[in-house]
C-alpha cells in the first residue's frame, strides 16, 4: 500500500488496546459524491469531529510526499538545539518557526510539554508575506516537496469545505472564500518530534485541546493521539479517552475551532491530546506531519449568516468568550502563544489559551 506505512522497525500497535470509533471515509467516493459516503462524512463532522480519510486511490502523490517529509523532519530535529533555537520567533509574537520541548504548559497543574514543533508558514512558502522568516537549510532545500504537500492538502481542505458548505445550505462558496490559498492566513505545515518518555513518568505530552483553525490533516505512524469521546459514546468516564490507531494510506482529519464557531457548535471541534504511545511503541520516537488549514487573517470568528441549518446564537452552549469577536489571526496568536513559558505564561493564564472546549462539550453544558 502506498505512502505512510508503519514506522520502520517499530513494534505494531497493540491489538488489545481499545481505539476511537473514527469512521473510515474514502476520498475517491467523496470526489464522486457517493450519497452514502457524503452522509457518513457529515455525520463524522457533527458527531465526533474526527475521521480517517483513505487517500490510496485518489492522492497517492500526497502520501509519497508525506513519506519524504517524515525523513526531512528527522533531519530537521537532529540539528543542534542552539541552532534550532535561532528559529524561535515567539518573542516576535509569531507562532511560526521552532518550539522546543518544554516551552509550553500542557495542563492546569503546570506540567510542561514533551515534544518539539517546527511550523512552516504557508504565506512564506507562497511569497504572500514579505519578507519571509529565516529557516534552516534543511527546510529551504526541501521547499518544493513542502509546498507540494501544502498545496495538495489545501486542495483537499477546499473540497471538504465545499461539501460542508452544501450541507449547511450556505450561499455558494461561503466557506471556500474564507480559506483562499493565496490570501494571508495562519495555514502551516507542522513537523513534530515526540521522544520516548521515562518509563516511570509517562504522562500527557501535549495537553487536551481543540485545534485553532478549520480543518487539520494529520499523518503519523505511531499511536499517541487520543480523542475524548462525546457524552453517550462510552460506557464509563474512564474509557472516554481512546487512542487513534494510525492506518497505512490514510490521513487523520479533524475539524477545528473556526468551523465550530462558524456553525455555533453544529460542527464539532473535538477535544484531543497526545500521550505516550501504547505498548512497546512507547519506546520509540514519534514523528508526525500536519497541515493546519485556518481562515484568512481578516475573517471574524463568529457564527455565519445565510443558513437555516446553523442554529441561532445564544442557544446555551456558548463560546469561550461570549460576546467577544476577534479575527482569525488574533484568535490563533492568542491560542498558539497563550501557554508559552518564555512569554511569561503560567497556570494562572491557562484560560487565555483555551479554544472552543465548551462548544465541544455541548451535551454536558446544555
Amino acid at each position: 500500500m502506498p505512502g505512510i506505512a508503519i514506522e520502520p522497525d517499530a513494534p505494531p500497535f497493540p491489538s488489545d488496546i481499545p481505539t476511537a470509533p473514527l469512521l473510515r471515509l474514502s476520498l475517491s467516493k467523496l470526489y464522486s459524491h457517493d450519497p452514502e459516503e457524503l452522509s457518513r462524512f457529515t455525520s463524522a463532522c457533527e458527531e465526533l469531529g474526527f475521521f480517517y480519510l483513505d487517500l490510496t486511490d485518489s492522492e497517492p502523490t500526497l502520501l509519497s510526499t508525506a513519506d519524504t517529509l517524515f525523513t526531512v523532519g528527522e533531519s530537521l530535529f537532529s540539528l543542534p538545539l542552539s541552532q534550532k533555537n535561532q528559529y524561535d520567533f515567539s518573542a516576535q509574537n509569531s507562532y511560526f518557526g521552532y518550539k522546543a520541548q518544554g516551552a509550553a504548559i500542557v495542563d492546569r497543574q503546570g506540567n510542561l510539554d514533551r515534544n518539539e514543533f517546527y511550523n512552516v508558514s504557508k504565506d512564506d512558502l507562497f511569497s504572500i508575506s514579505s519578507p519571509p522568516l529565516p529557516a534552516p537549510s534543511i527546510l529551504t532545500e526541501n521547499s518544493n516537496p513542502i509546498k507540494n504537500f501544502m498545496q495538495t492538502s489545501h486542495s483537499i481542505v477546499t473540497f471538504l469545505l465545499s461539501l460542508l458548505n452544501t450541507h449547511l445550505r450556505l450561499p455558494p462558496n461561503t466557506l471556500q472564500n474564507l480559506h483562499r490559498l493565496h490570501s494571508p492566513s495562519g495555514d502551516q505545515v507542522r513537523f513534530i518530534k515526540s521522544p520516548p518518555q521515562p518509563a516511570s513518568d509517562r504522562r500527557t505530552s501535549l495537553g487536551e485541546h481543540t485545534d485553532f483553525g478549520s480543518i487539520t490533516i494529520l499523518f503519523n505512524r505511531l499511536g499517541g493521539l487520543q480523542v475524548l469521546l462525546p457524552p453517550g459514546k462510552s460506557s464509563s468516564s474512564s474509557s472516554r479517552w481512546l487512542y487513534v490507531q494510525p492506518l497505512p494510506g490514510h490521513a487523520i482529519v479533524n475539524l477545528g475551532d473556526a468551523l465550530a464557531t462558524f456553525t455555533n457548535g453544529l460542527l464539532r471541534s473535538n477535544i484531543h491530546r497526545v500521550v505516550s504511545p501504547p505498548g512497546q511503541q512507547a519506546e520509540c520516537t514519534r514523528y508526525s506531519l500536519v497541515y493546519f488549514a485556518r481562515p484568512e487573517d481578516r475573517v471574524e470568528m463568529r457564527a455565519l449568516g445565510g443558513s437555516e441549518v446553523i442554529p441561532p446564537e445564544g442557544r446555551g452552549e456558548g463560546g469561550e468568550k461570549k460576546g467577544e469577536v476577534v479575527t482569525a489571526k488574533e484568535w490563533i496568536i492568542r491560542r498558539a502563544l497563550g501557554h508559552r513559558v518564555k512569554l511569561g505564561k503560567g497556570v494562572g493564564d491557562w484560560e487565555e489559551g483555551l479554544g472552543t472546549e465548551r462548544l465541544s462539550r455541548r451535551e454536558e453544558t446544555a
